[in-house]
């Protein structure tokens, strides 16, 4: 038998959940279309999977990789793809113009290899402004120089404005995106909207919180896998779906009495006799290593704990209080029935990390 741990991919549930992003872009802005993120392998869920699953529903896809932009291609998708960090050197132009690639452009010299390409490679832009988020995009300072590449470069096939929000997912009382949008309107003055160009601002949390934001395209990403943006507010709140559920089995059952200790480190101390099931499931199947003891976990449909550290190929948890839960016993680390931002929050970090640390080891199982 293989070892019985599995994640399974619900992709009805990635379906419905990109429907449901685009439904609220489109509520505020009829005609908004989304791309679908499927960077980093589809945010660890696979991206021919999700393809798969949104190839006949989805707007466009956006990712990182120009070879798994060539991928989807050859798979047969036929929607607009866009680039999200755009492209690195001069021949990766003649790649993105065979295959009909949407590239974003984030600084200077990106517009500038888009001149010297010979032959000319005319491909539609995302021309990418700093708002405040200080990672990627032009600045209003280099604006007078974008303003004269543009003009003198043919190769442009159309443009769109995009920008990034750095707090889309905060109090929406306080900072928020407020400050970005009065940078971006003040960098757009004149120019760019004289242009009419199309705009792009709008993440999975500026969807569900800011729906005057939504403008021509959304780009939602963690909402598609049921994952929320928001600390305080859940996925299942929202109207979301969880599409990737871990699962495993207990392999062995301990019996301690009062004192002892389980696990490296012994940092769990039984303080009454207790029930130890062991889960296999550990750090190299992508359980985050740091997830403390407590960390909730679902055993034979009940909710329970982890106890004491996580290990490379397993974990212990709590049977205490489930008398009918022994070997065998199916086990949920996240997913369907336990959020996997709840199990994030436990260990100090986000569904984003637990969905992409997946790792290749663990089969996967379509639902």
């Amino acid at each position: 038998m293989p070892r019985p741990i599995e994640a399974r991919i619900d992709l009805a549930a990635l379906r419905h959940n990109y429907l449901l992003a685009r439904q609220h872009a489109t509520r505020r802005s009829p005609a908004a279309k989304a791309w679908a993120v499927v960077k980093a392998n589809a945010y660890g869920h696979g991206l021919l999977r999700a393809a798969a699953a949104l190839g006949d529903v989805a707007d466009g896809f956006a990712l990182l990789d120009l070879d798994e932009a060539v991928a989807l291609r050859e798979a047969g998708i036929r929607q607009p793809i866009l680039l999200l960090e755009g492209f690195f050197e001069l021949a990766d132009l003649a790649v993105c113009a065979d295959h009909r690639l949407t590239v974003v452009v984030h600084c200077l010299e990106q517009l500038q290899l888009l001149r010297r390409a010979l032959p000319p490679r005319c491909l539609p832009v995302y021309l990418k402004l700093n708002s405040g988020m200080n990672r990627l995009g032009l600045t209003a300072g280099q604006l007078p120089a974008v303003r004269r590449e543009l003009a003198t470069s043919p190769t442009p096939a159309a443009v769109t404005l995009m920008t990034h929000f750095a707090e889309a997912d905060g109090d929406a009382g306080e900072r928020s995106i407020n400050w970005q949008l009065e940078r971006f309107a003040a960098m757009t003055a004149g120019w760019a909207d004289a242009a009419g160009w199309p705009r792009s601002l709008a993440n999975s949390a500026a969807i569900l919180r800011y729906p005057e934001t939504a403008h021509d395209w959304v780009r939602p990403g963690i909402m598609l896998y049921g994952g929320s943006p928001f600390a305080d507010q859940d996925a299942a709140g929202l109207g979301l779906q969880p599409v990737m559920t871990l699962c495993s089995r207990i392999l062995a059952v301990q019996e301690i009495a009062v004192g002892e200790r389980v696990g490296y480190g012994g940092t769990f101390v039984a303080q009454r006799p207790t029930r130890v099931g062991v889960v296999a499931c550990g750090y190299a199947d992508g359980y985050p290593r740091h997830a403390p003891g407590g960390t909730p976990i679902i055993v034979a449909g009940r909710r329970t704990q982890t106890l004491g550290r996580v290990s490379m190929d397993m974990l212990a948890c709590d049977l205490t209080d489930l008398p009918e839960a022994g070997v065998d016993s199916p086990v949920v680390l996240w997913g369907d029935g336990l959020a996997a931002d709840e199990v994030a929050s436990a260990a100090g970090t986000i569904s984003y990390e637990l969905f992409c640390a997946l790792a290749r080891r663990v089969p996967v199982r379509v639902v």
